[in-house]
């Protein structure tokens, strides 16, 4: 079979060996995977480099300017953590998903809809603007998540149940997301008119650094929030069940091989319906965390398309649950970068160029390239 489909990519002549491209018998390892994610880097930061340069641009000089607006100091430093951290959640919403083989589209869809159950305990209101801090955020927290998880059943319902394809699923519901939250931000709860609703009270934000800057002057200015704190242990709790549970070791081998799993008795379609609603759930809690620790109010443009840069970030990453918060640091600071450069399409475009280079990597994790002697005919 092997045999079969065995490629030899050189031209006849004397040339001593010849290119051949054969299936992989079995994974490779780890480290060749990481090779090639950064690999996919650095070669998508080379071409972007040609585009900026082929446009009449600097291109050292733009990469250099996005590092200092990034990680110059600890001030934008803390800006970029504030931009990363709905990307480790929507990242880790796809990872969830992924490790299964469903592809959750959804997770921007998710995240609206997360912001919206937040906003919904507020402008409903389900909890008087008196509340205590702490019981505004447990729970804005539990509708965000749980206005995600519903989000994400419902595609979860349609695979399981009707072999409804996922992908198309989950990339219309976005749409249908965001036009759910423009209604009531034009309409029910929108502020004298205008396109956004009213701010909320101080006691339903997530706590900064700078809210703390009396007690240590350090924090003055930083704008990093609890959210990070939420990121932190989402990231734990998944690696926790993806490699340290029975539920985690039916995700992976229905991912992996999911003959073999419906062989074993894994029941497959309860388990796409709670992974997708364990992805939509964490995705919610992006949404929740940025309409609370950052926008303080619903409006429209709360997101620059985190839940689609949440597909890069999990593939760059390879799944792994704390590779998706570094990685979610390098794309917070191309976001952050995005207000600094012009044109400010370029680091959209970077972020394009690496995903088409690691959709490319993924030929070679699937077959090996060799030089073979070419025999004596």
């Amino acid at each position: 079979m092997s045999e079969s489909m065995t490629s030899n990519i050189s031209p006849k002549g004397r040339f001593p060996f010849k290119l051949k491209i054969e299936p992989r018998l079995k994974s490779p390892s780890g480290w060749f995977s990481s090779m090639l994610s950064f690999l996919a880097v650095v070669l998508a930061l080379l071409v972007g480099a040609g585009i900026i340069a082929a446009a009449g641009g600097e291109p050292w000089r733009a990469y250099a300017h996005i590092a200092r607006s990034s990680f110059g100091s600890v001030g934008v430093f803390s800006d970029t953590m504030v931009k990363a951290i709905p990307l480790m959640l929507t990242g880790l919403a796809c990872t969830v998903a992924f490790r299964m083989r469903l592809w959750n589209i959804g997770a921007e869809g998710q995240f609206f809809l997360g912001a919206w159950g937040a906003s919904l305990v507020v402008l409903a209101p389900i909890l008087p603007e008196e509340t205590p801090q702490w019981i505004f955020i447990i729970v804005m927290s539990i509708v965000g998540i749980a206005m995600g998880a519903i989000y994400g059943f419902i595609p979860g319902f349609l695979k399981a149940k009707l072999n409804v394809n996922e992908i198309i699923s989950t990339l219309m519901l976005n749409y249908i997301a965001v036009e759910w939250n423009n209604y009531f931000i034009y309409d029910k709860w929108s502020e004298g008119g205008f396109q956004m609703s009213k701010v909320f009270p101080r006691n339903a934000w997530l706590p900064r650094l700078a809210d703390y800057a009396k007690e240590i002057p350090e924090f003055r200015g930083l704008t990093v929030h609890f959210g990070l704190v939420f990121a932190i242990i989402a990231a734990v709790v998944v690696w926790l069940i993806l490699y340290k549970s029975q539920w985690g070791y039916e995700i992976r081998l229905i991912g992996d091989n999911p003959k073999a799993a419906e062989y074993a008795g894994i029941p497959i379609a309860r388990n796409i319906i709670l992974v997708m609603s364990l992805s939509g759930a964490l995705a919610g809690l992006a949404g929740m965390s940025e309409i609370t620790g950052v926008v303080h109010r619903l409006q429209g443009h709360i997101s620059p398309g985190y839940g689609f840069t949440a597909i890069i970030i999990a593939w760059l990453a390879k799944l792994n649950p704390f590779a998706v918060l570094l990685v979610s640091v390098l794309f917070g600071a191309l976001i952050l970068a995005g207000r600094e450069i012009q044109p400010s399409g370029v680091p959209t475009m970077i972020q394009g160029v690496i995903m088409v280079f690691l959709i490319a990597s993924d030929f070679f994790m699937r077959y090996r390239i060799y030089f073979a002697r070419r025999k004596e005919e």
